[in-house]
């Protein structure tokens, strides 16, 4: 099911906007929902690798050669 929301951007925003547009050939409507889904991933992601350091570091692994150790 899709939902309609209203956006309102700066002035400059719409100008780079637009550009990108054109060298891409896509739509507005494209490139917000292409936008929109790559940040949630990476919060998404970010989110995750956040509780995992914070795991790790009550285990005592704090670098890439604690990693190393427990995986050896």
């Amino acid at each position: 099911m899709q939902e309609r929301i209203t956006l309102t951007l700066p002035s400059n925003i719409r100008s780079a906007l637009d550009v990108v547009l054109v060298e891409e050939g896509k739509s507005a409507n494209d490139l917000i929902n292409q936008a929109i889904a790559e940040y949630l991933f990476f919060r998404e992601f970010h989110l995750l690798q956040e509780r995992l350091t914070a795991k790790a570091q009550q285990r005592g692994i704090t670098s890439e050669d604690d990693i190393f150790e427990q995986v050896s």
